[in-house]
């Protein structure tokens, strides 16, 4: 009859290095990750070739300066953006959603039954995931872009530090977009309702704000659209997020503070879904 010691068991311990390792594992064994990184890196190169090949901007403005040259190429490179957006978010419900959905997350809790450790695991598995993802996708289409706007007057300069920190802000705003998403589903805890709530905050919500602040004018629909993930998060990536709105009364982010406000909805959702997790049932 063998024996089991203090030590052995507390060898056998749940580590945060162990969690990372199970979440990278279930991750990837999801199909639909595999297909969802793969779809925002064809779509975004797709969307920069598409861009870069049928816009003329020499055509109207031949004598583009270096600044405007620079905005056109980090436009064209961060196009598909926007296409990414909404996989990424389909992508971070689905991550915690569908545990919830097979009832795999009780399995998980009980080897984690304070939970925190897993919920900042997904969360880190995630975020540097979909941030390698969109910089791979991001950065591929400069190598298949960048080439072809020579034609077009356009000659895009990667020693510009505001250029880098563009592209890289690009799949930053992604990933943090991913982890938003993925608080979500957190908290909703339902696949199609947290998809349907993650869309409509990056996609339902300021196309509606929008439309109500171009009939109306209403500056109170400009400012709150200004402060939306989305909206905030482009100045992350915007050559030229410092511009000023050019309508009285309405506030202008530039990149830090747009970033501050993204991360701000993220770190917002993730507490509370942080709180609801640890108190709900699984």
């Amino acid at each position: 009859m063998t024996t089991t010691s203090h030590a052995d068991l507390r060898n056998t311990r749940l580590t945060f290095g162990g969690i990372l390792r199970s979440e990278i594992i279930k991750l990837w064994t999801l199909r639909s990750t595999f297909w969802c990184c793969v779809i925002v890196i064809l779509l975004t190169i797709g969307v920069g070739l598409l861009l870069s090949t049928i816009q003329r901007p020499g055509a109207t403005t031949p004598n583009l300066s270096y600044a405007e040259q620079q905005a056109m190429a980090v436009l064209y490179a961060t196009g598909g953006t926007g296409i990414g957006q909404l996989v990424f978010s389909v992508l971070g419900v689905l991550v915690i959603s569908g545990e919830y959905g097979t009832g795999m997350i009780r399995a998980t809790f009980a080897a984690d039954p304070k939970r925190l450790g897993t919920m900042f695991g997904k969360a880190i598995v995630l975020g540097v995931t979909t941030f390698v993802v969109a910089l791979i996708a991001v950065f591929g289409t400069v190598a298949v872009c960048f080439p072809l706007m020579h034609v077009k007057g356009v000659y895009p300069d990667l020693g510009n530090s505001k250029v880098l920190l563009s592209l890289f802000g690009a799949a930053a705003y992604l990933a943090v977009i991913s982890l938003i998403a993925f608080s979500i589903g957190a908290i909703i805890r339902s696949t199609a309702a947290g998809i349907a709530t993650a869309i409509g905050l990056v996609l339902v919500v300021p196309a509606i704000l929008g439309i109500v602040a171009a009939t109306t004018g209403a500056t109170w629909a400009y400012n709150i659209i200004a402060f939306l993930p989305t909206n905030a998060g482009a100045k992350v990536y915007d050559y030229n997020s410092s511009a000023p709105s050019g309508i009285d009364g309405v506030i202008s982010l530039d990149a830090y503070t747009g970033g501050l406000v993204l991360l701000g909805w993220f770190v917002v959702l993730f507490v509370v879904s942080l709180v609801l997790v640890k108190r709900r049932d699984a």
